[in-house]
């Protein structure tokens, strides 16, 4: 059994089409996939200001976007304990807010992380300054204390209990071949981390831009060589079914960049199948 919570976060703060995200997928049948939906967590960012010290954008709201996501999380967890969270962005930076709960409440929980990209910029050095460049380093230790920091004791996530799905390695710009080589060695990749067992609980996350632009365009930064929807569900079938998993959140998808909801009922589909 399942609870649906959205998560309209958006770290650039300009308003961008990944807002609008839980909405539109409950049009196109989210919620019946589900047995209960919660709503959506007023995780709202709206400054595009740069913190000086730390290069993050929107630093103080996206501290309080997450503390927000961690209390409805919670709450969400304590009055359906029989329900696994099934949480929906908004972008990838929602997970700041999934881990300052379950790091606290749980303790060690790994992370299945099914991302086109590492997200593994360093804020400073990060073109937008947006945490969708670098929640990943955030959750292993990586970074401004203010956000490594949200769960208490750091890191919110051990870097070996890892498993990082579907970025792509071959034919990377000079900086994205610079942030892949930041990545922790204890990170699980490649064909291996398809079936990582950390024998604890543990989170799956999708940022859809996994996907291949040609059947999912509607994002803010497609790619090409990357699996379609049945590969996709193929790859993820073990994880999906695994006893340790604990929870799921999808990210990243852009209604606006879908004016006839195609992407949106393949995405709708895709949950299904793994639910």
């Amino acid at each position: 059994m399942w609870f649906l919570l959205g998560a309209p976060w958006d770290s650039s703060g300009s308003g961008r089409g990944e807002v609008e995200a839980p909405s539109a997928l409950r049009r196109a049948g989210l919620s019946r996939l589900v047995d209960v939906d919660l709503g959506d967590a007023p995780t709202h960012i709206t400054s595009t200001e740069r913190d000086e010290a730390t290069g993050v954008r929107a630093l103080p709201e996206t501290v309080a976007a997450a503390h927000t996501l961690a209390a409805a999380l919670r709450s969400g967890m304590t009055e359906h304990p029989n329900h696994r969270p099934l949480i929906v962005g908004g972008d990838c930076s929602l997970l700041l807010g999934v881990f300052a709960h379950l790091r606290v409440s749980i303790g060690d929980v790994g992370l299945w992380m099914v991302d086109g990209h590492p997200d593994f910029v360093d804020p400073q050095a990060s073109d937008t300054g947006e945490t969708a460049d670098s929640e990943l380093a955030l959750l292993v230790g990586d970074g401004p204390a203010v956000l490594t920091g949200l769960a208490g004791p750091t890191p919110m996530v051990n870097p070996r209990h890892v498993a990082l799905i579907g970025h792509r390695t071959t034919g990377l710009d000079p900086d994205s071949a610079a942030e892949l080589a930041r990545l922790p060695r204890e990170i699980q990749t490649g064909p291996d981390a398809l079936t990582a067992d950390f024998g604890i609980p543990t989170w799956l996350h999708i940022d859809v831009d996994v996907l291949d632009q040609a059947v999912m365009p509607a994002v803010t930064y497609p790619q090409p060589n990357g699996p379609d929807f049945d590969l996709l569900s193929r790859m993820l079938a073990t994880l999906a079914a695994s006893p340790h998993l604990l929870g799921m959140s999808i990210a990243d998808y852009r209604p606006d960049l879908d004016p006839d909801a195609t992407s949106a009922a393949a995405l709708v589909a895709l949950l299904g199948q793994m639910l």
